[in-house]
């Protein structure tokens, strides 16, 4: 059995980074924190711990890690749901791991009216639609969307569609830089807009066709869904845009695909705990479908 104060000692100082700051959480000495962390490390007869700036888990500490999250917002959700019963009026509060370009289209038109209705607020954690699942299996969400058709460990997954990519640019972008043809060359010199470091379609891309590295070639990196597509509106790079999020550009020539042969469908699925609440049940149940309906443009 753990004990609930060397278990608070370990997470403490995992998710702040030191003993230091994790005993400025706990409101103990820093020392009271060594002590109570080397006690669960004896107990369980493995290092947790590496020592570092910041602190880092073993193998065994990450295990552990993932268990305490886990069983943190299973708990977090048992007392919602105790509350939620005995006070109607109060809200439910549902964590999703989500990508930044579903947040920015189809995410929110699929679940607002279950957030009225259900009296659901939500805290969304963004991350590269690759790494959203590994949210989930630490426990800081109740369910996340990703690309991984894997379901954990103690998890169910159902495919939502699959979001089209394509490589656009602005009129003038292309006058510029790809007025002739599109080789090798032309991408060697023209300014690509990238979401961010995780983001790896646009270079996967780009080697798969020419051979190309990210270093070759010029590029902007712009984390947010809305600027980077005005980014590229603008006439600053050339970029990969899911179809959704620019039908009308597409439609009154603000943009222009450069190539068919580039575009990428890229599956989503959503990932949940198998015990979930009432109130994830129902808004999966809304969600699921719009979804469906949403990346079917």
């Amino acid at each position: 059995m753990l004990q609930s104060k060397q278990s608070e000692a370990f997470l403490a100082v995992i998710e702040s980074g030191s003993f230091e700051a994790a005993a400025q959480v706990l409101n103990i000495t820093a020392a009271a924190v060594s002590l109570r962390v080397q006690a669960l490390e004896k107990h369980l007869g493995h290092a947790l711990v590496i020592r570092e700036r910041p602190c880092r888990t073993t193998q065994t500490g990450q295990m552990l890690l993932q268990h305490l999250q886990h069983s943190r917002l299973l708990q977090q959700g048992f007392l919602q749901d105790l509350n939620h019963q005995t006070h109607s009026q109060d809200f439910y509060k549902i964590r999703i791991g989500t990508n930044a370009d579903s947040l920015a289209t189809w995410l929110l038109s699929s679940v607002q009216d279950c957030l009225v209705h259900e009296r659901i607020v939500l805290e969304l954690r963004l991350a590269d639609q690759t790494q959203t699942h590994h949210l989930l299996e630490t426990g800081l969400v109740n369910a996340c969307i990703s690309t991984s058709a894997k379901a954990m460990a103690g998890c169910q997954v159902l495919l939502l569609g699959k979001m089209r990519y394509l490589l656009v640019a602005s009129p003038n972008f292309i006058e510029k830089y790809f007025k002739y043809e599109l080789n090798r060359n032309s991408f060697l010199s023209a300014p690509a807009v990238i979401f961010n470091h995780d983001d790896l379609m646009h270079q996967e891309l780009l080697f798969q066709h020419y051979g190309l590295q990210l270093k070759q070639y010029p590029h902007h990196f712009i984390p947010s869904s809305n600027a980077f597509l005005d980014w590229i509106k603008a006439g600053l790079g050339y970029g990969l845009v899911p179809s959704i999020q620019m039908q009308d550009d597409l439609l009154q020539g603000g943009l222009v695909e450069l190539s068919a042969e580039f575009a990428m469908d890229v599956p989503l699925y959503w990932h949940h705990w198998n015990q979930q609440s009432l109130p994830l049940k129902r808004l999966m149940q809304q969600l699921v479908p719009n979804a469906a309906k949403a990346l079917a443009i």
